[in-house]
């Protein structure tokens, strides 16, 4: 007997179905704290094998993992900036890995500084990128085979600040950009492998994660070299830390938006290409952002006491 056949409500269907995570493995980098650590609780609630990548293994956010969760969390040393601890990560999780493989790798261990261009090092700029960018390429290319057998995810954690050019921020911003424009080209790459690639960009979740260096503004002065402190002076930049320490402390207190978004990214059906996670109102400008004259944008960090004051406080 032939019947006709809803096409609407099994699309829905479709994609709503979830991935179960009995059986299967995920990779987290950055697990010490923040949304790793909270990622890595949650997935292990949810039946997933994960293998937590921790910079300090014996620390205290590793240990809590340890203590907390069932016997499927792993604790691994991952210092991603490091080819060795890479690949002896890649030999434990090949090695323990349960019957459906390794499904996901989370990248999401990152640093996060601000400085005006000026103020940083060279090696400032390099420690930034081997972190946020090339330790992300490093663990992707090392995992890839084994996400690709199981026709699996890629997730990279990136920021607002990948396409929302601040002030102070540049370092920062560059390591994203470029970490963006990395997992787009991935993405384009594994879809003929049946391999979904997802990009996480939470906004202002400082007080969450608690990812913010905290300087002194005399720690920032001393840095400087003796032209920079006659175009710098004290004053500015005891107003540029100030500012953004107390608008860094005025963001969400609770991760939970990032880790929903994660868990989606690794479970929905149909994942979304990129998670913005910012509130209504911010996402009504940052989808506009991309599309507005520079005149404009550029003028938008008028509007903050810092940028405004700042051309009457530079010079001595």
């Amino acid at each position: 007997l032939w019947l006709p056949l809803d096409v609407s409500s099994l699309y829905t269907k479709t994609r709503n179905q979830e991935v179960i995570g009995a059986g299967r493995a995920v990779l987290i980098t950055g697990c010490d704290s923040g949304f790793g650590h909270h990622l890595a609780r949650r997935l292990d609630a949810q039946g997933f094998v994960v293998f937590a990548g921790c910079l300090f293994p014996n620390g205290d956010g590793a240990q809590t993992l340890h203590r907390e969760s069932s016997s499927n969390m792993n604790i691994l040393k991952l210092d991603i900036t490091k080819d060795e601890d890479v690949t002896q990560a890649r030999t434990v999780v090949q090695s323990n890995l349960p019957e459906k493989g390794l499904w996901a790798v989370v990248n999401n261990a990152g640093i996060l500084d601000w400085s005006e261009t000026e103020w940083n090092t060279i090696d400032d700029y390099r420690n930034m990128a081997d972190v946020n960018l090339f330790g992300s390429i490093r663990t992707s290319i090392a995992f890839l085979p084994l996400v690709r057998a199981s026709k699996g995810r890629v997730v990279y954690v990136s920021s607002i600040f990948a396409f929302f050019n601040c002030l102070t921020m540049g370092a920062y911003s560059m390591s994203k950009r470029g970490l963006e424009a990395f997992a787009d080209c991935l993405r384009v790459e594994m879809a003929g492998f049946g391999v979904k690639v997802s990009i996480i960009q939470p906004g202002n979740f400082g007080p969450a994660t608690k990812i913010l260096r905290r300087r002194t503004g005399a720690e920032i002065w001393e840095k400087l070299d003796k032209e920079r402190q006659q175009m710098f002076n004290r004053q500015y930049v005891d107003l540029a830390n100030n500012y953004h320490i107390s608008t860094c402390m005025t963001g969400n207190q609770d991760s939970s938006l990032v880790i929903d978004a994660m868990v989606d990214a690794l479970t929905a059906d149909r994942p979304k290409h990129r998670y913005l996670l910012v509130s209504k109102l911010d996402m009504l400008f940052f989808y506009a952002f991309p599309y507005l004259p520079t005149c404009v944008t550029d003028a938008v960090f008028y509007l903050s006491p810092m940028v405004g004051g700042r051309p009457a406080s530079l010079l001595q």
